[in-house]
């Protein structure tokens, strides 16, 4: 997918209601506050783990991202850098769609939308290491930091 088609999902995202329960479509899930959506995913890895088939994976999915981030700074300016690993640890409850992100990765980068009420996020993850690696885009509202 271009990625002026994937600035195009990200922008139906900051528009999009959120619904009133939790649910997952396709490459989308959704809830109260949140939208999650895969905009790339890598093939599987269950069948062909080979290295140079991962390595080459990894390089598509990440060409992607950084083409993604430049168009959104261009558009929106510099990102903040969000470590997930805390969320991933911590004793409470972890609000969507932050528990969803930090299951499949480290960090995440976000831009802040007041005009809009929500943030947008980009994330890379892969749930395991036989699953797609994941280009993830979240919408949200709960607080990030």
């Amino acid at each position: 997918m271009a990625t002026e088609d994937q600035g195009a999902i990200i922008e139906n995202l900051l528009s999009l209601p959120f619904p009133q329960e939790h649910a997952r479509a396709g490459n989308r899930s959704s809830g109260p506050g949140y939208h999650v959506r895969v905009l790339q995913a890598s093939q599987d890895f269950w069948d062909d783990r080979v290295e140079e088939t991962v390595e080459a994976a990894e390089e598509e999915i990440d060409t992607a991202y950084r083409e993604l981030v430049a168009a959104l700074t261009a558009r929106w300016g510099s990102p903040e850098t969000v470590d997930l690993e805390p969320y991933l640890w911590a004793e409470d409850p972890t609000p969507e769609p932050i528990d969803e992100l930090c299951q499949l990765s480290g960090q995440m980068l976000v831009w802040r939308r007041p005009e809009a009420g929500r943030w947008v996020a980009l994330a890379i993850g892969q749930a395991d290491r036989e699953f797609p690696i994941e280009l993830l885009a979240a919408v949200g509202t709960v607080p990030v930091s």
